[in-house]
């Protein structure tokens, strides 16, 4: 009931096509391998295969662009954390509105992360808190990067806006944008949830200091 329901409210508004629902994880993997949609709404608790490792093998195939936001019960819970590892883009509460959960899916339509600021900080220092010994990525190296983007990674990290970081390193948020983009070419990330992670699993900041 809950999926039918979310797929007509989504389905009614003039900018979202819903192409298709999916009973559990495993199915959900199986049918955006074969429709690639820009934005899936993904439960994490399913019968069957869940929807961190459902997220998890959908994030990992090679050049995909779609979007994953997770759908959670209780607010920056440990699967929350999980879920955003494995490539998610952004959380929201069951218990948001129609209005929220459509303009959840238009944000990373976009692109765009699904995690305010504040947010960011919140939750990357829990994750930092709960899973210390959280695998570091591979494969990429924090010092692909030059002295400025690291910078501005370590900003990232820390919650700061675009426009935030433009004005410590007195650049444009242009510019700033621009480093954010090589960063995640670099390092082979999806978007700011990704790189904040990236930033707190291999050491570059800890939780509650500044940038080195």
């Amino acid at each position: 009931m809950v999926r039918e329901a979310f797929s007509i409210l989504l389905g009614a508004q003039p900018d979202i096509e819903v192409v298709a629902t999916a009973e559990d994880g495993a199915q959900a993997v199986e049918r955006a391998g074969e429709l690639t949609p820009d934005v899936i709404v993904m439960d994490i608790r399913m019968p069957g295969m869940d929807g961190i490792e459902a997220t998890r093998q959908i994030a990992s195939r090679p050049g995909t662009a779609t979007k994953i936001l997770i759908l959670t019960t209780f607010n920056l819970d440990e699967y929350v954390y999980e879920a955003l590892r494995s490539g998610a883009s952004g959380f929201l509460l069951k218990s948001a509105s129609g209005v929220q959960l459509a303009e959840a899916v238009r944000v990373l339509a976009r692109g765009e992360a699904l995690l305010a600021p504040d947010i960011t900080k919140r939750l990357i220092a829990e994750f930092s808190r709960v899973s210390p010994a959280a695998k570091r990525p591979t494969g990429v190296r924090i010092d692909a990067l030059t002295n400025r983007e690291t910078e501005v990674l370590a900003h990232v990290a820390q919650g700061l806006s675009n426009a935030e970081i433009a004005q410590k390193l007195v650049v444009s948020e242009e510019t700033v944008k621009t480093h954010f983009g090589r960063i995640l070419r670099k390092l082979q990330l999806r978007d700011r949830t990704q790189a904040a992670i990236f930033a707190y699993e291999t050491g570059l900041i800890t939780p509650g200091n500044a940038p080195r």
